[in-house]
């Protein structure tokens, strides 16, 4: 059993913005010009698909393994002394296309999660390969696990009680549905008696969807500690692993929780 009482804190930064349709260089600059002043942040999350916008254009807009925004993102990690993560569309070495976060930490080590559930309703999983694996990312000790946007509504998919400290999703969730953001967001931090941080866009894209930003840190009981409503901007917010073993404690629900596995 891990002792979460010696956690440190964990500086996290969100990163509420709008998004220049499907040009990568310009959102690069754009997030570079936003990040220049972070200091002292352990994480810092963009949206899903940052430097393109939700576009099913994968053939024309993915990058390579390794390719601009990928090294974009370490150099950013190395300069803020902080992991960097975020969602774009990427060729896989095995030629498919991917919803791809990267967690890009600063000595240059890059991991990934590909999206497991592809918006159908937008024919996202038409143009790109879903993901069959989940990950679990350590930072300063605690355990991470991304998510991006449509993975929102699969608990299953969510649900590790016993080892997550904190989900992480990443989204560009239309405004047209902002409720189920709002609520399913606390429902995941609930179930999962952890925090959770969740990125999302604003504005309006390439297609004329808009979105509200909603960008949140939620507690283990699904109370929102910080709202980043519909304000471009950085969001900081510092975790405190010492309050999570203090609920876990009180409320071990987890022990309780129904054992499966997922197929």
């Amino acid at each position: 059993m891990r002792d979460l009482t010696t956690l440190p804190d964990l500086n996290l930064v969100l990163v509420q913005s709008d998004l220049a349709w499907q040009d990568p260089a310009a959102n690069r600059e754009h997030f570079q010009q936003m990040l220049a002043a972070v200091e002292g942040a352990d994480l810092v999350i963009l949206p899903e698909m940052f430097s393109t916008g939700f576009s099913m254009d994968s053939a024309a807009l993915a990058e390579p393994e390794g390719g601009p925004s990928s090294q974009w993102m370490m150099e950013q990690a190395a300069r803020m002394n902080a992991v960097v993560t975020g969602s774009l569309i990427i060729q896989a070495a095995d030629g498919s296309y991917r919803n791809r976060l990267l967690w890009a930490r600063p000595d240059g080590s890059v991991e990934h999660y590909d999206k497991r559930h592809l918006f159908r309703m937008a024919g996202e999983h038409k143009h790109f390969a879903a993901g069959q694996q989940q990950a679990l990312f350590s930072l300063k000790g605690w355990n991470i696990r991304p998510l991006i946007c449509y993975d929102l509504r699969f608990p299953v998919w969510s649900r590790d009680a016993s080892d997550t400290d904190l989900l992480l999703y990443t989204a560009n969730w239309p405004a047209a549905r902002r409720n189920h953001w709002n609520r399913l967001l606390p429902a995941r931090a609930i179930e999962n008696l952890c925090f959770v941080a969740a990125v999302n866009r604003t504005g309006t894209d390439g297609k004329g969807h808009a979105y509200s930003g909603d960008s949140k840190v939620i507690d283990f009981q699904g109370e929102v500690m910080l709202d980043g409503q519909d304000v471009t901007g950085v969001l900081r917010f510092t975790l405190k692993g010492v309050d999570l073993a203090e609920y876990r404690q009180r409320f071990p629900a987890d022990r309780d929780a129904d054992i499966f596995t997922l197929g």
